[in-house]
């Protein structure tokens, strides 16, 4: 560089250095604190010197002036730009606008998905208790072992009886719930992941899911154990079994989204669904995780009837509630 390009380039920062400094000063304050802790006049300045800053960059370009300044004004205006336009929003304030408005609204937009995901867990359901009046040797075809374990056709009415109403963690129900817990989350987590695969894997897994349901509860009607059954199925199992299904909803979102795009390429498309089909599995996780504490303390500590169908049935009507209510417009 010439004398004169140092000439014009040290005249160039001298008119404009105090700016410069000035907007390095905000931005370090408003790294250091937020914009929400700034005041009105000092997020204007920040704004208006970041605009001053760019032109100030390009023109840095334009005439070629020394890399040390053109270094600096990059990185200047790289900082301003996330101050000023990156979201300033901390972790709680994310999570408290995804809880309050983009969870409910998203399961609102998807509410057709979210039916489907029910409408397979409900025929499921009903193809297992059909099927075992019909002949009770399908319950060992449709219920997992695991899940099974000594409730079966085989069982005596009194045995099935007791671990409902038992208190023994260890056995009975205790271990059932806890591999059911284990194996509904990972129905979950497959639901979703695979209905991106033209939504089959979605709704063959959910429907068989239901099959295991529909047959458990089949040999307790059977026994004449059906409400009992249900009353302690309904603490957790109301906030599970939802879980699913709305897993299963954003699963077959995705799917949707590849088996019909309409006009848009397939990418945009997946991309496009999966904004709130993401947030749907997230909701499930969040459920999912609510179950696990309704069946950890709710399962022994309640051993009324009533108080278990109360109980289940009323956190499923709170759960609705937030998906109905949350996030509409105050006017």
């Amino acid at each position: 560089m010439d004398t004169q390009d140092l000439m014009r380039s040290a005249r160039f920062r001298k008119e404009r250095e105090a700016d410069w400094q000035r907007l390095e000063t905000l931005v370090r304050k408003a790294e250091g604190q937020g914009l929400q802790h700034m005041e009105f006049a000092e997020t204007r300045d920040l704004a208006s010197l970041y605009r001053q800053a760019t032109t100030s960059l390009a023109i840095a370009r334009e005439i070629s002036l020394d890399k040390a300044l053109l270094g600096y004004l990059e990185a200047l205006t790289a900082r301003a730009y996330l101050c000023v336009y990156a979201p300033q929003e901390r972790l709680g304030g994310l999570l408290e606008h995804f809880l309050r408005e983009g969870a409910p609204r998203a399961m609102r937009r998807s509410w057709f998905y979210i039916l489907i995901g029910f409408l397979c867990m409900a025929l499921g359901a009903l193809t297992g208790y059909l099927l075992y009046f019909e002949n009770n040797d399908w319950f060992y075809v449709m219920m997992p072992a695991e899940l099974a374990g000594n409730r079966g056709p085989d069982a005596t009415t009194e045995s099935l009886r007791s671990v409902i109403y038992g208190t023994d963690q260890a056995s009975g129900l205790g271990a059932f719930a806890t591999y059911l817990f284990s194996h509904n989350t990972r129905i979950a987590i497959f639901v979703f992941g695979l209905g991106v695969f033209a939504c089959a894997p979605a709704v063959l897994l959910t429907f068989y899911n239901g099959l295991s349901l529909g047959a458990f509860l089949a040999l307790h009607v059977d026994r004449g154990l059906g409400l009992d059954l249900v009353g302690w199925l309904s603490i957790h199992g109301v906030t599970e079994i939802s879980a699913i299904c709305i897993a299963c909803g954003g699963g077959l979102q995705l799917g949707s989204a590849v088996l019909f795009p309409g006009d848009r390429s397939r990418s945009v498309a997946l991309r496009e669904a999966g904004r709130d089909a993401v947030k749907l599995a997230i909701v499930a996780a969040i459920m999912l995780v609510a179950a696990a504490l309704l069946e950890g303390f709710g399962r022994q500590l309640v051993q009324s009837l009533d108080a278990r169908l109360i109980i289940g049935w009323g956190i499923g009507a709170l759960w609705l509630s937030w998906f109905l209510v949350g996030g509409r417009s105050r006017r």
